[in-house]
């Protein structure tokens, strides 16, 4: 019988999950390096964006056992926070008068490539006190941009799969006529064995019969 929960997603194997906990952990050190101490909300925000991120996206893959509705729901919060933590870090690059890394500068190539292919924290952990603020700030945008781009490629998945599967109302639908098929094939079953018995217990009565007659006659001759 088909189950009416779908399989949970192993969020932490996927790609762009793992780049959020980059983020949010590099958002952490970027804004206790480059911001006051005190007095700045926008420290606050970041790292909430930051957050809100990569919880969604552990929320969303949960939920998504019994909604897909929900599962999309969260993903799609998780872009937006992306798209803020996004805004904030070309904001600063703006604000403080640091270079964006867009194609054509000398380090942007390496960059990308970088970013697309790493996506544990150990592969960028160790440059976190190292880096200047405009090496961390482009990195930063250059995840944000990966992440958004591969959880827009996943949601595109999500819903072919949510038209073609449906939802927990369809699966339990399925559930329910996939049970009630198994009931009428049981009993189908059970009716021809029931008949198959009968034909057999009539067969054998028959004989036990004419058994009978030969007996009788045997004895009427003695």
């Amino acid at each position: 019988m088909p189950s009416i929960f779908r399989p949970q997603t192993n969020w932490k194997n996927l790609w762009f999950y793992q780049k959020t906990v980059v983020l949010y952990q590099m958002t952490y050190v970027f804004t206790r390096r480059f911001f006051p101490a005190h007095g700045d909300r926008t420290v606050d925000q970041m790292i909430q964006a930051a957050r809100s991120g990569k919880q969604n996206i552990v929320e969303g893959s949960a939920d998504g056992v019994t909604s897909m509705e929900m599962e999309l729901k969260l993903l799609n919060v998780a872009r937006s926070s992306i798209q803020e933590l996004l805004e904030d870090y070309e904001d600063y690059l703006s604000a403080h008068k640091v270079e964006k890394w867009e194609p054509g500068h000398p380090r942007y190539d390496d960059m990308l490539d970088f970013c697309r292919n790493h996506n544990q924290m150990g592969d960028y952990e160790p440059f976190f006190e190292r880096w200047t603020d405009e090496e961390m700030a482009n990195i930063a945008v250059t995840l944000c941009k990966i992440v958004d781009k591969m959880m827009m490629s996943y949601q595109k998945k999500k819903e072919t799969e949510f038209v073609t599967e449906g939802g927990i109302r369809e699966r339990m639908t399925a559930a329910r006529l996939n049970y009630r098929t198994n009931q009428r094939e049981t009993i189908e079953t059970l009716t021809q064995q029931l008949q198959a018995l009968t034909r057999q217990l009539q067969a054998l009565t028959a004989e036990n019969h004419q058994l009978r007659q030969i007996i009788e006659q045997m004895k009427a001759r003695l």
